[in-house]
């Protein structure tokens, strides 16, 4: 029989993580996901699988694949003798994805506010965003500003709230990079932010749902058609 040694596998059991297997179609699909919620890939951008495979040196078929995932998430939509594309985005739709931020996001600042939750975590994003914009570095400020509103929604301790925003934020993150990408202004983008964590800190909570309102209305400030690619 052999021997164990329970010293050994249990700091084993600390130091050594398990290997990661992720399948070849899931690597596909985050890479494609990450281009069109970038906005590298535009809405309406059609998909073609042996361009793609020839791109990211793999065969057909995990491409075929990671784009049925996409489909899934709603990323993706198949045009009848055309082919995959990106699916576009129509100005109801973004209407309704930011009147849909807006709820969820009052909804978690009440929370934060009634529970009288600490907010120090919010700082370090608003931190975040701010030496990004300062580098205008886009793909920093985005992941900063998507940090921010995750966290927010975390700290509200609302297990069906978080994974409702998250389907949502799918299509926020989409919207934010295609609109920031032609204006520009992450300096505005990061200043937005410091307002709301002060407001919470303070216990002000007409200020801090206003300023959280205001912020999600993002829509009402250009016009949606401009990032709405309609076939």
């Amino acid at each position: 029989m052999a021997k164990t040694y329970p010293a050994l596998a249990s700091k084993m059991s600390h130091d050594i993580g398990p290997i990661e297997n992720v399948p070849l179609r899931v690597q596909v699909a985050d890479q494609l996901r990450n281009a069109i919620l970038s906005g590298r890939l535009r809405p309406g951008t059609s998909l073609v699988e042996t361009a793609l495979a020839e791109q990211m040196n793999v065969s057909r078929a995990p491409i075929r694949e990671a784009i049925q995932i996409l489909q899934n998430d709603g990323l993706v939509e198949t045009i009848a003798y055309k082919g995959k594309r990106v699916k576009p985005l129509t100005a109801r739709e973004v209407e309704e994805t930011y009147s849909m931020r807006e709820a969820f996001e009052v909804m978690a600042v009440r929370r934060i506010l009634d529970n009288n939750v600490p907010v120090d975590s919010l700082r370090e994003h608003c931190d975040a965003m701010a030496a990004a914009a300062k580098a205008d570095d886009l793909e920093a400020l985005i992941a900063a500003d998507e940090a921010f509103h995750r966290t927010l929604i975390q700290i509200a301790d609302h297990n069906l709230l978080f994974t409702s925003w998250k389907n949502l934020y799918l299509r926020i993150h989409q919207i934010m990079a295609l609109r920031q990408r032609d204006e520009r202004n992450l300096s505005e983008i990061a200043a937005n932010h410091p307002p709301i964590v002060q407001a919470l800190a303070d216990g002000n909570t007409d200020l801090a749902i206003k300023l959280i309102s205001d912020h999600t209305k993002i829509l009402g400030d250009f016009d949606p058609e401009t990032i709405a690619e309609t076939p």
